[in-house]
């Protein structure tokens, strides 16, 4: 987790500095605390899926802008050794396994979830689709209006660009998910 807090800051403090916004106006743009945003930029702050969605959004990049380590050799993640990013409103974290590169536009994340509160989804960049194979429990997954019950296996593509949601109904659920700006 300490590697990819000084990522987060290093990657922030770059973004912040090249779209020329102060620490107290990219915290407002995100609407969160001026504080926070200085103790990520530091790497001192254990940030939320959404916060960093809001700071990506303030600063017209993708979450995995924020989160993705930059490597050129072949990469391996073993399961063990994954630290995603906490949700602050569910059982939830988002692990970003492979940022999309220069050129393409896709992200792919790991997904763990637990039953409880669902994790709600602002609408992300005009044009996101989403797609989500289900690995292992079940959920209700897609639209907030319309989500879709899944088993082990199932797969499903929807717009990412409209408010949807994630409900973990077993415990242990997890998904793959791939996020792709058309």
């Amino acid at each position: 987790m300490e590697e990819l807090r000084t990522r987060i800051a290093r990657t922030l403090r770059r973004e912040r500095e090249t779209a020329g916004l102060s620490v107290s106006e990219l915290a407002r743009r995100a609407g969160i605390s001026k504080a926070t945003v200085s103790q990520l930029e530091s790497g001192a702050g254990n940030p939320s899926v959404e916060t960093l969605w809001a700071l990506g959004v303030a600063l017209g990049v993708p979450f995995a802008v924020l989160v993705d380590q930059q490597a050129n050799a072949p990469t391996l993640i073993r399961a063990d050794d994954l630290g995603g990013v906490p949700s602050s409103a569910a059982a939830y974290s988002a692990t970003l396994l492979s940022a999309s590169p220069p050129g393409a536009r896709r992200d792919v994340y790991l997904i763990r979830a637990e039953p409880g509160d669902a994790r709600r989804s602002d609408p992300h960049h005009p044009g996101t689709i989403e797609h989500v194979i289900l690995l292992a429990g079940h959920a209700r997954i897609g639209p907030v209006d319309e989500p879709v019950a899944l088993d082990p296996g199932d797969y499903l593509t929807y717009a990412g660009d409209a408010p949807h949601i994630f409900e973990a109904t077993e415990p242990g659920t997890s998904a793959v998910l791939i996020s792709e700006l058309r």
